[in-house]
């Protein structure tokens, strides 16, 4: 649907739509490591990765036995997503308004493609999780209450230890029906104290059982159910992206200013056991 100014005196001030928080693709969630050069949609980055090195017990005036060959591996992280926006503000329309328009629809697309991209990461994120990593299932997900919100976060941490994943930052990424059952729990509020109960940025709202707490209504689920709570380390998920193309431009039969922009990315959980999750309906 095209602008349309020109009747209108607007004001300096634009009511902007509201957003929700993104947090999958942030440094915590999933790691930036194999974030090379990026040429174009389609591409991939080869992962090599060698198997555990086998030990024996040494005894004195004896020969050790030979080196083994060591195994190795190889992965690929495709990055097989691309979005675009393109807009377009005319001549005419952007010299009848006190707000900058262009400016404010830059930002939404920018906005719009990084959710694209998040919700585009919790799939990854919630399609790699070990089946033994999981609590819950779609044909029986459990129903957390108040008193037992916090004891899933523990189970959950239980399952990441017994799969040998880092202690240090793990993350959790909730529902915002899920933290409310957690500001109802003591135990919550009293292990980040004030900041169980404020946001701290990054969609950031606590700290406990081990977990720095996230909220997200990207959080994948079935139509208001079946929500796929996933925690881990950022050791699991590999994230690469970048904008390839950002063009502004004058169109040929047109007086005005359009905007172009070109997103590519990918993810591949490449330790799949370093994530574990609940499958959970509201109560």
């Amino acid at each position: 649907m095209a602008l349309n100014f020109i009747p209108t005196v607007w004001a300096a001030r634009l009511l902007t739509a509201l957003e929700k928080t993104l947090v999958y693709g942030q440094a915590n969630v999933a790691n930036r490591d194999y974030e090379g050069e990026i040429r174009e949609a389609g591409s991939a980055v080869k992962i090599a990765s060698i198997g555990n090195v086998s030990i024996g017990d040494y005894e004195k005036n004896t020969d050790i036995d030979p080196p083994e060959t060591l195994t190795d591996s190889e992965q690929t992280l495709a990055i097989d997503q691309a979005k675009y926006f393109n807009f377009y503000v005319d001549s005419i329309d952007r010299a009848q308004q006190n707000a900058n328009v262009l400016e404010e629809a830059m930002r939404r697309s920018a906005w719009s493609l990084r959710d694209a991209a998040d919700s585009f990461l919790a799939g990854v994120m919630e399609a790699a999780v070990p089946v033994g990593n999981t609590l819950g299932s779609l044909a029986t997900p459990e129903v957390p209450t108040p008193e037992t919100a916090y004891e899933y976060l523990v189970d959950l941490g239980v399952l990441l230890d017994e799969a040998n994943a880092p202690i240090e930052s793990r993350f959790v990424v909730v529902p915002a029906w899920f933290h409310g059952m957690l500001l109802k729990d003591d135990r919550f509020v009293a292990a980040g104290t004030l900041r169980s109960d404020r946001s701290l940025g990054n969609g950031q709202v606590g700290e406990a059982a081990g977990f720095t707490i996230l909220k997200s209504n990207n959080v994948p689920n079935t139509a208001g159910a079946q929500y796929k709570i996933i925690a881990g380390h950022s050791v699991a998920t590999s994230y690469v992206e970048q904008i390839l193309d950002l063009q502004a431009y004058k169109p040929e039969s047109r007086f005005g200013d359009a905007v172009k922009g070109l997103h590519v990315y990918g993810a591949k959980a490449v330790r799949p056991t370093a994530l574990a999750m609940l499958i959970a309906n509201k109560e």
